[in-house]
């Protein structure tokens, strides 16, 4: 399979609204294979102080624009998977080095995460185009909808807006495929975490979705045997619903860890901080790194998966950071 290396950076919005973001570099791509998983030599992760997600999570989820409903079944059926026991190798597996992360007290992250609530915005509440703090205002409609608002859960309440193939966000596919920061008050009413993903399908699966489907930026032919197409098929039969879910969950272990922005990161600026999963980026498997996934299974179809979850479902979720091992890790690990 040829090689494809991501990174990140940190996006400031012309309202002094920064977020911290999932983002792809259009450079360097396809170089060789690094077996390397992460390296403690060059990560020095710290803890800032701040708070972690230790409360059980309330999640509330906002389905904006037009949905596909077998999408939305895969989505949720991944958030129902990370506080369900499943076979081995599990999404709840995955999460649990989420869960090595402590606040100053010694408490770690929840292992409970309960989706809470969903709040159907089909009527695309702020258009069809969304600037980076206008997701903000989004959640502002769900919380004050009448009659069916989502509950404004300052305590332990954590908000996901999911963007459906058709809404454009601000530097989305150009630079970010999702986000997490915190709600400001005049906006919201109060301050919570939050994070949002968009569904890359028609607008850029090759950059949000891949390894299932291939840049077209990378000018290269996508990998192949006997003339074949070799990109790995999506487990769940649709690339941008399963790029979704490795984004999703990239987003939810870092605003776990890092909610008010002021917890766990690497590096010496707080405004542009490398946080948990970004020190993993494009890491699935063992032997992952420099654009190469790693190992992962294959179901009779040629799905690529690394993590069990409910209903028989299976995901491709990226490793996090081990601050335990101090390297990329996940369940699927071949030791």
């Amino acid at each position: 399979m040829q090689k494809h290396r991501y990174c990140h950076f940190l996006l400031i919005s012309c309202f002094c609204f920064s977020a911290l973001a999932l983002s792809w570099s259009h450079n360097k791509q396809f170089d060789q294979a690094l077996n390397y998983e992460g390296s403690s030599d060059l990560v020095n992760l710290e803890y800032h102080m701040g708070p972690v997600l230790a409360s059980p999570i309330k999640l509330y989820v906002i389905w904006y624009g037009h949905w596909n409903p077998t999408h939305q079944a895969t989505i949720r059926d991944f958030l129902y998977s990370l506080s369900s026991s499943s076979s081995y190798p599990s999404v709840a597996d995955w999460w649990r080095t989420v869960r090595l992360y402590t606040d100053q007290t010694g408490s770690n992250i929840t292992g409970s995460i309960v989706l809470s609530g969903e709040f159907y915005d089909s009527k695309y509440s702020h258009g069809g185009y969304l600037s980076r703090l206008a997701i903000q205002s989004v959640i502002g409609t769900a919380v004050n909808a009448y009659p069916r608002a989502l509950p404004l859960n300052p305590h332990n309440g954590l908000y996901l807006v999911l963007t459906s193939p058709d809404v454009q966000v601000q530097d989305f596919c150009r630079a970010v495929c999702g986000f997490h920061y915190f709600t400001f008050p005049n906006i919201v009413g109060v301050t919570v975490p939050y994070a949002w993903v968009g569904h890359s399908g028609t607008q850029c699966p090759g950059v949000c979705s891949y390894p299932f489907a291939w840049p077209k930026y990378s000018g290269k032919p996508p990998p192949s045997t006997n003339g074949g197409n070799n990109i790995m098929r999506a487990p769940n039969g649709d690339a941008g619903a399963d790029g979704m879910i490795s984004v999703i969950a990239h987003e939810l272990a870092e605003v776990s860890s890092n909610p008010l922005v002021n917890a766990w990161y690497a590096g010496d600026d707080p405004t542009a901080p490398t946080e948990i999963a970004d020190l993993c980026m494009g890491v699935y498997g063992t032997g992952g790194g420099g654009g190469y996934v790693g190992k992962v299974y294959r179901d009779s179809w040629g799905s690529g998966y690394n993590v069990n979850g409910v209903k028989g479902r299976k995901f491709l979720v990226q490793w996090v950071w081990n601050p335990v091992t101090k390297r990329c890790f996940g369940p699927n690990a071949a030791y």
